[in-house]
């Protein structure tokens, strides 16, 4: 039996790498340039994964997937959501829905936003939406520095 609902909010952000294919919200866009970091680099999946695990109070994206953790080199955004739906299942916690905005120039994300949506969804067992916006040039997002996103995850907590 569920007997709470908490919400946490998750944000993640990583410069491009043009030597990287671009993967964001799970999805491979091809002709973008690529974002740096220790996996992926998929601000969608990662802000999504530090919203998730706020919630249920269970830490962060790096105190569970940490660099230093064998295997997490390169990691899909698709994998960290997986496992961090499988870690808050084996706490007892249920993923309720997730909402994603990217914040960022490129990619257009509106021709893919269903596909990646639909993704998410898959990967985490849970509602997932995710939005775009640009930060109409301001900051690093608005000079084509790289990608920010922001996420908020309900969950259902189980009574102790």
């Amino acid at each position: 039996m569920f007997t709470d609902l908490r919400v946490g909010i998750g944000t993640d952000i990583h410069q491009f790498d043009p030597d990287r294919p671009l993967m964001l919200a799970t999805l491979q866009w091809p002709d973008e340039p690529g974002l740096a970091g220790h996996s992926d680099g998929d601000v969608a999946a990662h802000a999504a994964c530090d919203a998730l695990l706020a919630a249920a109070g269970m830490g962060d994206l790096g105190s569970n997937f940490g660099v230093d953790q064998p295997g997490m080199t390169n990691a899909s955004g698709t994998r960290l959501l997986t496992e961090t739906a499988v870690k808050l299942r084996g706490a007892g916690h249920s993923p309720q829905n997730i909402s994603i905005q990217v914040i960022g120039n490129r990619p257009t994300l509106a021709p893919r936003r269903e596909e990646a949506c639909e993704a998410m969804s898959l990967a985490v067992g849970c509602h997932v939406h995710v939005s775009a916006t640009t930060s109409d040039g301001l900051g690093f997002t608005g000079r084509d520095e790289g990608l920010a996103a922001i996420a908020t995850a309900l969950v259902a907590i189980r009574a102790s």
